[in-house]
Order: structure tokens, then C-alpha cells, then sequence
């Protein structure tokens, strides 16, 4: 019987081990390769039923064209595992121990049928929902990652066309598929030796000049900001490439360097690649098999902002209030389903915020916070000076802590609901001056919306004729009352420092809670380089 030598498998490298010729076999032999696969994946579930389902017949290491065919898709596609921002090291056949024994037998060769296949399911799931499990990366990333079952992943495989399957499994969206794009831009950049020079000044502006204003010059053209020029004076040009650069990475588009955009322009390009692969893998996290929903509401963090998609495209959108940067106030990631609003709201203070805020003033002033009512077991609104706040804690505090409706209620005139367990919701405010602020994170973890009433007249249009009489209607009425959706609307809040819109530059923001950085730490952790592309 032939076999693959020992000297073939190392000289020749994963692919050569791969396309080689396998041997026929006989029923003898078949019997061998069988026990091999069954022992390999007894260790585990899902391969080990993949195989005792399809009878334990190869679909890797086969003589048939099929067999030949998957294995060249499968070099093929971990060979460009680096285009999608993964470790391509993870996913390398020379890991395979079989392989490096090399293979001379039939056992030999189940051993190795199996291995392949747990390279695929890793290669699969990575693709297809990221590298990471975001809770263990932070804990306030809850996002429920939308794995596919690994034994119906080897059954389809088996069944499909292997170079369209692997061409497939990466998310679909324009959003992936641009930011592959810009992947590729930095990669060329870094490679061409980044953006230059990095500008030496704490602030510049209007009919100033000198080395700085050459080297924020440079680093606007090479960034595509500016047109080539030999001007050394900040001008009216140069003052509306950063402005135009202000807008693209969320700062006020002033058209003055100050601080923050000098900061921002001295930002390397490696590090906005990091960026890109960052969001990529939070891409992933929410490759959904029927996507986001033709109608959903998206929340970027970073970005201040509040969308609302109906097919793709963005047909509302407010500026956002979100959580402080301090930990136990940072809104958290997760996605959920929009079933209600509720207009003339009251507040019930939440426990947390009650024993961070709430109870120490009552301890000094029995009659601080006088908008807040006290309300017993039985519903009962309860006298303060009854009470001795001395004795109670935010664990043993016996009253529900609760603020009528009214303009100048903390939720304003209505919220919006995705019930919970996290108790976040999109809501109005009274606090309408926080919306002018460049970084907008001030809240309790709760995301406020600068133009609500606009927001709740386009949700509701879709259920009755004359949403805007009848939401003022009921806000004239100061009645608390809720309002259902006929149709639930799914709610994605996410975080992302990098993302694309169309027909415009790829959008960066700064990394305000520090998340970003932890997956980048992560990702580096688990092989993910930066790659520097010539030419």
C-alpha cells in the first residue's frame, strides 16, 4: 500500500501533505480508517455524531475528486485567514500530529481525516462569529454571539460546494465588506511608511505656519484631506481638510487643530487598523442568519448617535445621550426587541442608583430629592418624617423610590422599551444642554435621545394614520400611558471606533469606556497581527 512519507509531510508544508494522493482501500483497511475516526472524535460530540451519521466515510481524506476539492478550498481559505483579520497560524494543518508523524497508515489516515475537520469547525466558527467570547473579554459586552451548531456546519460542508461554502461563511453585510476594505487601505499605508511625520503643536489654526503647519499638511494629504500642495500657511484649504477630518472622527468640525485633533491626526495608522480588525470581529458577533432586521434600531456608543434602518438605509436619526465612563455607569452591548413606549413615564429609581446617589443625601436631609416619592409594600406614597435613613442600606431599604410623571421627570415625557435585565431603555431628559457637549456620556447607563417625540411619531406611523396628534394627545393628557408596537422593533446597542457610511470616509471615534483596547489585547493574544502591505 502507498502512504505519505514522513519526509513529504514536513518538506512539503500543509498543502503538500493535503493534495497528495490517498490510497485506496479495501474492506479491511475501511474497517481500520472507520475505528481511527471513531476514536479520534470520541473526545468530541459533535464530530463524533457528524461521522457516526454519515457512517464514518471520509470527506477530507478521500481519493474522490470531492474529497480532493475541499481540501484545496480549505488551504485556499485559511491561506487568506489574515484578510479577515484572524490568526492564520490557528488554522495551520502543519498542527496536526499525524501530519507530522506523517501518514502510513490507515489509522493514520482517519486520525488525520478528523483533525481536518476540527480545523474546519474552528476556522468555520471564527469566520463566521469571531474569535472571541465577548463577556470573558468584558463583562459588559452581554451580547448573545450567534454560534451555529458545529455538527449541522460538517453536515452542510459535506454537502455543498466547497470554494462557494468557505466564500459564504463570512459575514455578508457592506459593513463587513468594507471595512475588509480599509483593512486593506491601512495595510498600505503602513506599508508605504503611515501618514508622515507627526505634527508638533498643541493647537493650530488660521494664518498660522511654520514646521507644524507643514507637518499637518502632509499628514492631510497623505490621508486624502487635502490636495497636494506646497503651501506652508494654514489656510482656508487647509482649515476645511480638518474640518472635514473633525467630522469623519466625531470632533466639533471647528476647522481649528486644537488638542483633541492634533491628537487625532497624530493617531498612527496601525493603530486605526486595529480599529478596523476590532470592528470586524464585532461584526461577526452580530452575523445573524437573517442579519439585524429590515427594521431596527442601532445605537453606536462611541458615536453619540441613535439610528433607526428600514432596509438599509437610515431613516431617522438624533444625536444620543450614554452612560458615564465610570464602570457601574458605562451602558452595556446587547441587542433586543422594542415592544413598547410608554408616554407620561414616572421613574423608579433603580436600586443601584438609590444607594450610589440617593440615600447618602437622605441620611444628611431627610428632605433632599423632595421630587422623589417614598411608596411601601402596599402602594402606599409614605411621610419622610417618619423615617430614619440612618438605619437603612441599599440592600434593606424597605420603600420603592419613585418620581411622578411630568416635563421634569428624569425620563422626561416618554421612554422607549426593550425589557431587560439590565434595566436600560432609550428615554427623553429634561437635561436637553448635554447635547451640545462633544462627548456625550453622562447618563446612568440609560441612553437619552435628543429629539424622542420625532422618534416615537416614524415608529408609530407604521400602526396609525396621525401619530403626531395622537402622541400629543396623550402627552396633553399627563396620563401615564403605554403604547404597544404591533410590530416589535430589534435594538442593537454596540460599540464600534471604526465604522463606514456610505459615500463617505471610514468614521472613527475614540475608544470612550476602553473596550476596543481589551479586544485588541485579546484578539493580539490569540495571534492576530498587523500585516504592512508594499506596492
Amino acid at each position: 500500500m502507498s502512504s505519505v512519507s514522513r519526509r513529504d509531510v514536513l518538506a512539503g508544508g500543509a498543502a503538500a501533505a493535503l493534495l497528495v494522493s490517498v490510497p485506496s482501500i479495501g474492506n479491511a483497511a475501511v474497517t481500520a480508517f472507520m475505528q481511527a475516526v471513531a476514536e479520534a472524535a470520541s473526545n468530541d460530540r459533535d464530530i463524533a455524531a457528524f461521522y457516526r451519521a454519515n457512517g464514518y466515510k471520509p470527506i477530507w481524506t478521500g481519493t474522490g475528486n470531492r474529497d480532493k476539492q475541499r481540501r484545496q478550498s480549505f488551504i485556499k481559505a485559511v491561506s487568506q485567514a489574515g484578510d479577515h483579520g484572524l490568526p492564520a497560524g490557528r488554522y495551520s494543518p502543519d498542527l496536526i500530529e499525524t501530519n507530522l508523524r506523517g501518514v502510513q497508515s490507515q489509522r493514520d489516515l482517519g486520525r488525520l481525516e478528523v483533525e481536518l475537520s476540527r480545523l474546519f469547525l474552528r476556522y468555520a466558527r471564527d469566520v463566521q462569529t469571531g474569535i472571541l467570547a465577548p463577556s470573558r473579554v468584558d463583562e459588559q459586552i452581554v451580547r448573545q454571539v450567534p454560534l451555529r451548531s458545529r455538527e449541522q456546519l460538517l453536515d452542510s460542508f459535506s454537502k455543498s460546494t466547497p470554494a462557494a461554502y468557505f466564500k459564504a461563511l463570512p459575514p455578508k453585510s457592506d459593513e463587513y465588506k468594507n471595512l475588509m476594505k480599509e483593512k486593506l487601505r491601512l495595510e498600505k499605508v503602513i506599508g508605504s511608511g503611515d501618514w508622515g511625520a507627526p505634527v508638533q503643536a498643541k493647537k493650530l489654526e488660521l494664518g498660522n505656519g511654520g514646521n507644524a503647519v507643514v507637518a499637518l499638511r502632509n499628514r492631510l494629504i497623505r490621508m486624502g484631506y487635502l490636495k497636494r500642495t506646497s503651501q506652508s500657511v494654514y489656510d482656508d484649504k487647509m482649515m476645511k481638510a480638518v474640518a472635514a477630518f473633525q467630522h469623519d472622527h466625531g470632533l466639533t468640525p471647528d476647522g481649528v487643530a486644537g488638542p483633541s485633533t492634533v491628537g487625532e491626526i497624530n493617531t498612527s495608522a496601525a493603530t486605526r487598523l486595529s480599529q478596523v480588525i476590532v470592528a470586524m470581529e464585532r461584526e461577526r458577533w452580530i452575523n445573524h442568519p437573517n442579519g439585524r432586521g429590515d427594521r431596527h434600531v442601532w445605537v453606536n456608543l462611541t458615536d453619540f448617535r441613535t439610528k433607526l434602518y428600514d432596509k438599509g438605509r437610515v431613516t431617522f436619526e438624533t444625536k444620543s445621550v450614554v452612560g458615564e465612563r465610570l464602570y457601574d455607569k458605562r451602558t452595556p452591548e446587547f441587542s433586543d426587541q422594542m415592544e413598547y413606549m410608554e408616554i407620561n413615564p414616572d421613574w423608579t429609581v433603580p436600586r443601584s442608583i438609590l444607594g450610589r446617589d440617593y440615600l447618602p443625601k437622605l441620611k444628611q436631609d431627610p428632605n433632599a430629592a423632595r421630587y422623589l416619592q417614598l411608596i411601601d409594600v402596599r402602594g402606599r406614597v409614605v411621610s419622610r418624617e417618619s423615617i430614619d435613613f440612618s438605619q437603612y442600606t441599599e440592600h434593606n431599604f424597605p420603600f420603592t423610590v419613585r418620581q411622578p410623571p411630568g416635563r421634569a421627570n428624569a425620563l422626561g415625557t416618554v421612554k422607549f422599551m426593550f425589557p431587560n435585565p439590565h434595566a436600560i431603555y432609550l428615554h427623553d431628559t429634561p437635561q436637553r444642554h448635554l447635547f451640545q457637549r462633544e462627548v456625550r456620556a453622562y447618563s446612568s447607563g440609560c441612553i437619552r435621545l435628543h429629539d424622542p417625540h420625532d422618534f416615537a411619531y416614524i415608529l408609530l406611523r407604521r400602526q396609525m394614520k396621525n401619530p403626531e396628534s395622537y402622541f400629543q394627545n396623550i402627552l396633553a393628557s399627563g396620563k401615564q400611558t403605554i403604547v404597544p408596537l404591533d410590530t416589535p422593533v430589534p435594538v442593537h446597542l454596540d460599540y464600534r471606533t471604526a465604522f463606514t457610511e456610505p459615500k463617505r470616509r471610514t468614521q472613527f471615534r475614540r475608544d470612550i469606556y476602553g473596550r476596543d483596547a481589551r479586544i485588541w489585547k485579546a484578539l493580539e493574544n490569540a495571534g492576530v497581527a498587523l500585516r504592512a502591505v508594499r506596492g
